[in-house]
């Protein structure tokens, strides 16, 4: 019998929201590059397993913190968020603020649940696929849904925020 995963707030937010969703979980062990150990895991390709990132958008009426995600093969465009969100300019977050600001722990940031609920922007490349993967709430544990749920229960914007690899 399969084990019932432990409880996060992303995890909640889904079940309330009754949207289909999967649960996919692995033996975390990666000290970092969290996103190459899913991948690995769970046999999914990179452009499928989204990353949720927070940066400091600034030049905008005041510096906010925001949410980026965009799939594990690439990276977060920093000028490309801002624009996104009406900023002139970003920067990566410091771990710490994020954790703070999230409620979970890096590595394990989901979407989804945070403490403080972020303004999200979302990778247009999301839409490519019939559902993605992004992260449960703490290491090893990923969901897999539609870009159109998440877009829906996190309220984010739709751009081209991430650069290939």
């Amino acid at each position: 019998m399969a084990k019932k995963p432990a409880g996060t707030p992303a995890l909640e937010i889904l079940a309330k929201a009754g949207v289909v969703f999967t649960v996919h979980e692995y033996d975390h062990v990666a000290k970092d590059h969290f996103g190459d150990e899913t991948v690995a895991a769970l046999g999914v390709p990179a452009e499928r397993v989204f990353k949720t990132l927070l940066a400091t958008v600034l030049g905008g009426p005041k510096p906010e913190l925001a949410v980026g995600i965009v799939p594990v093969s690439g990276q977060l465009d920093l000028k490309s968020l801002a624009a996104a969100l009406g900023g002139k300019r970003a920067e990566m977050a410091d771990p710490a603020v994020a954790q703070r600001s999230t409620g979970y722990v890096v590595g394990g940031i989901s979407p989804l649940g945070q403490r403080t609920r972020l303004r999200t922007v979302i990778d247009s490349t999301a839409w490519e696929y019939e559902t993605m993967l992004v992260s449960g709430g703490r290491r090893g544990l990923q969901l897999e849904l539609a870009p159109a749920d998440l877009v829906q229960l996190t309220g984010a914007v739709v751009a081209d925020i991430g650069r290939r690899s």
